[in-house]
């Protein structure tokens, strides 16, 4: 996809299960209903990451994350930690995103329902419902704490990511809710990259939700109890639903498929990559003051790409693997091997032509290509009917965490944009989101704390 890899694959095949993604806290079993009890009895606690040093998250911080559970033995992500939830975890099945815009210019509204919602995500992910009384046992004449939609599902691994856009620090020149000074350099407005066909009402927003799980009316659930809850204080501004994860996060999980119908994201980051990604994802503390609060955290990059699915169904397979530079079956790098095998971009075949195009989506898309930045991607599938005209309104909605999106995303998109066949010919974006991601909650604090500090 553009600006989604396929990439050439670590060296080797790809390893035996390891310990794996949740990095954050063991949650606080005194406050879980019985439903959530349910769902993680018999299971040991998930390892907790111990803090941040240097900019950096540290090694052993990064280590200390749950191996992957049985299904049916843990369906809870811990919440807190130094880092959020739904970033290193494992890519669950469903996605919800939503994006936010703050109506407000009341700072402590805001911060209220930042703590509203801090206290919601963490009960939703442990399988609770939110509020005191819930979905039931309120006063019958009132209105229900918690939608309800929920009731007698597990946790489903929800995680619930917050994100914070520009448009929260300033808007129309103005500065928000106080926040002068405090907006990062590589918050930036992302540019106009060719081809992009964006529509304002699938792009922007001042808070950005990502709600993953591996029950669609769980993820569902979040999204719609903290709109309800931020009635007043936030709209929403557009949301997005996708199934069938397009990338792993943890070498547990095989690699999926997109709706082109090959492997995506073969060489995408995992959680176990503690080097590459502290290089590449996770954010430091800036070059100003005002910048402190990002240590830890990272930026979210969501584009809406629509494929042309009709037209690539009527293109031959020697074309489609061409564009893609990877063969359909197996994922192997057309220079020969298997799919994790790196690919070899200088050899050439009998008409003395490159095996892997120069225009190859796993060319272009290379880290080798790119000054060697890498990103680790959370992407689904989406299908949101037709346009009218008899195609599908189908495609990917690409999901991307990185340290720097002018350094580890602008330019690579922006030589996709104007090179890749692949995303002139068949791909179209349509929607484009960039938010800031701050560090994880501790217990009694809530989200963003350190940028209202």
């Amino acid at each position: 996809m553009s600006g989604c890899p396929y990439g050439g694959g670590q060296p080797g095949t790809a390893p035996d299960a390891v310990p794996t993604v949740s990095a954050q806290g063991d949650a606080p079993a005194s406050r879980m209903s019985r439903r959530g009890l349910l769902a993680l009895a018999g299971v040991g606690g998930a390892g907790a990451l111990a803090g941040v040093a240097a900019g950096l998250l540290s090694q052993d911080a990064l280590a200390a994350v749950a191996a992957p559970a049985e299904a049916g033995t843990n369906d809870v992500v811990p919440f807190h930690g130094a880092i959020q939830a739904g970033i290193t975890t494992a890519a669950q099945d469903r996605l919800h995103m939503a994006a936010f815009d703050v109506i407000t210019e009341d700072r402590a509204a805001l911060i209220k329902l930042l703590k509203d919602w801090t206290a919601a995500a963490e009960a939703m992910s442990q399988g609770r419902e939110t509020g005191t009384t819930g979905a039931v046992n309120g006063p019958y004449d009132a209105p229900p704490e918690d939608t309800g939609e929920a009731m007698g599902l597990s946790a489903g691994k929800l995680t619930v990511t917050f994100a914070f856009g520009a448009g929260l620090f300033e808007k129309d020149g103005k500065v928000r809710f106080g926040l002068d000074g405090r907006r990062p350099d590589a918050l930036i407005d992302l540019p106009h990259f060719p081809g992009d066909d964006l529509q304002p009402n699938r792009s922007g927003g001042d808070i950005i939700v990502q709600a993953c799980a591996d029950d669609p009316q769980v993820a569902v659930h979040a999204i719609r109890n903290l709109a309800r809850i931020g009635f007043g204080t936030v709209r929403v501004r557009w949301s997005q639903l996708g199934f069938g994860r397009t990338s792993s996060t943890s070498r547990s999980q095989q690699t999926p498929r997109n709706l082109f119908g090959f492997k995506d994201g073969t060489n995408n980051l995992k959680a176990e990559d503690t080097d590459l990604l502290n290089e590449h994802v996770w954010a430091g503390p800036g070059t100003r003051d005002g910048e402190a609060w990002m240590q830890g955290g990272s930026y979210l990059v969501a584009r809406r790409i629509r494929m042309h699915i009709e037209i690539w169904d009527r293109t031959s397979l020697r074309e489609q693997e061409g564009l893609i530079g990877r063969t359909k079956s197996e994922g192997s790098p057309l220079s020969g091997g298997k799919e994790f095998t790196a690919p070899d971009f200088a050899i050439k075949g009998k008409d003395g032509e490159p095996l892997i195009g120069m225009d190859a989506h796993v060319r272009l898309a290379h880290a080798d290509q790119n000054d060697g930045v890498r990103m680790l991607r959370r992407g689904y599938n989406y299908t949101d009917g037709s346009d009218g005209l008899g195609h599908l309104d189908a495609g990917l909605f690409f999901v991307a965490f990185v340290k720097d999106p002018r350094t580890h995303y602008v330019p690579m998109q922006m030589a996709m944009a104007k090179e890749d066949t692949l995303a002139l010919e068949y791909l179209k974006h349509t929607g484009s989101a960039l938010a800031a991601v701050p560090p994880g909650v501790q217990p009694g604090g809530f989200i963003g704390e350190g940028l209202f500090t």
